[in-house]
C-alpha cells in the first residue's frame, strides 16, 4: 500500500459516497486507475463495505452502556459468543485479554430499557460468572478515521 492508496482510503473514509469520478479528482488520479485501486483495495479486504453512520439518538437509542463479562469457564466461550451475536442491542462485543473476558457496547432507549434486556437477556447468556456495567456519559471520539491512527 503507498501514498496514494492511503490518500483514497481517508477520502473515502470520509465521504463513503463518493463516486469513482469524484474520487479520482479528490486524490490526482484518472478514472480507470482510481477504480482498479478501489476494486484492489476491496479484493484485498482492506475496505471492508461500505454503509451510512447513524446516529443512535435520532433513532431513540439515547442510552448507552459498557458492559463487562467474566465467563466461569472458558469451556463456555463460543456458546458465549454465539449467543451475544444475536442480541441487536450489543452494538460491539470484545474479546479481552485478563479479567474480564468481554466488552459489550450496548444501545437502548432508556435505563429502563437496558435494565430489561440486562436482566432477561444478558445474564442469562451461555457461562455467564461475574457482569459489571457502567453508563455512557458523553461520546468523545467516535468512528475516528483508521487512516489517521495508520498515518
Amino acid at each position: 500500500m503507498n501514498a496514494l492508496d492511503r490518500k483514497i482510503l481517508a477520502a473515502l473514509e470520509n465521504d463513503g459516497r463518493l463516486s469513482v469520478t469524484e474520487l479520482a479528482e479528490r486524490v490526482g488520479l484518472s478514472l480507470s486507475p482510481c477504480h482498479r485501486r478501489v476494486r484492489a483495495l476491496e479484493e484485498a479486504g482492506v475496505i471492508r463495505g461500505y454503509r451510512a453512520e447513524l446516529d443512535p439518538a435520532a433513532l431513540g437509542l439515547d442510552f448507552a452502556a459498557l458492559v463487562f463479562v467474566t465467563l466461569s469457564n472458558s469451556k463456555e466461550v463460543q456458546a458465549f459468543e454465539s449467543a451475544v451475536a444475536l442480541l441487536d442491542n450489543v452494538t460491539q462485543a470484545q474479546r479481552l485479554f485478563g479479567d474480564p473476558d468481554y466488552l459489550l457496547h450496548v444501545v437502548v432507549r432508556d435505563l429502563p430499557a437496558f435494565q430489561r434486556l440486562y436482566d432477561a437477556q444478558l445474564t442469562a447468556l451461555p457461562g455467564v460468572l461475574r457482569m459489571t456495567s457502567t453508563l455512557v456519559m458523553k461520546h468523545v471520539v467516535s468512528n475516528r478515521p483508521l487512516t489517521l491512527a495508520a498515518g
